[in-house]
């Protein structure tokens, strides 16, 4: 894991396409802006656990249909840039 330095409106780049800004940072809280392609899925960590444990007990239920799985109201991914 690489970890940095960086203050409220600098940010780091990962390839020519993912772009991860800190906008703001409030006393134990850091504000990401992330910029990438639309296909990529980007969730934070404790929603992505959530769903790949979804999907592992779908795949395990033997005969049933797998149901439809979507994000939570409110944690669709919104472009946080302009």
């Amino acid at each position: 894991m690489l970890v940095i330095t960086r203050k409220a409106g600098e940010g780091v780049m990962i390839g020519d396409e993912i772009e991860i800004r800190v906008n703001r940072i409030e006393a134990d809280f850091v504000k990401l802006a992330i910029r990438a392609p639309r296909d990529l899925g980007i969730y934070r960590n404790e929603v992505y656990k959530q769903i790949k444990e979804s999907n592992l007990a779908a795949a395990r239920k033997p005969g049933g249909e797998i149901p439809k799985l979507s994000l939570p109201p409110g944690l669709a991914r919104k472009d946080p840039m302009p």
